[in-house]
């Protein structure tokens, strides 16, 4: 069993297999969309921390997706911890996490977000955010 980084616990409260939680995503988007808001910005996160540039450009809404994505080498991911989520409307969401990070100097980083989801022809879709 390979824990997935984005943290989601079972109902024993133990963290999820990558294979049971983000990897169904990561690993066959085309057929398993993310089927909320959460499971999407979940999945991302763990999309960062694999390095995953196609899964988080095929996610992103096309209104604000970036040409291309470059990671920091030696970034380390520590963990991701979900604040809120509120179902906005049928097609729209926000997740607030807390996401931490470890740069390649040793560094820490903490970056607290409120992002905003739309959903389009079925899929979620990360739109923006607004840090906190």
């Amino acid at each position: 069993m390979t824990a997935c980084p984005c943290g989601r616990l079972d109902a024993r409260q133990r963290v999820l297999d990558y294979a049971a939680c983000c990897g169904r995503y990561l690993d066959a988007f085309d057929a398993t969309p993310a089927p909320d808001a959460e499971s999407l910005m979940r999945s991302r996160y763990t999309a960062f921390v694999r390095e995953r540039a196609d899964y988080l450009l095929a996610t992103w809404h096309a209104a604000h997706r970036p040409a291309q994505l470059d990671f920091d080498a030696g970034t380390r991911w520590l963990g991701l911890q979900v604040k809120d989520r509120r179902q906005v409307d049928t097609e729209h969401a926000e997740v607030e996490f807390v996401a931490r990070q470890r740069d390649a100097s040793g560094r820490a980083h903490r970056l607290h977000e409120r992002s905003r989801f739309v959903r389009e022809g079925g899929r979620w879709y990360y739109l923006d955010g607004t840090q906190r």
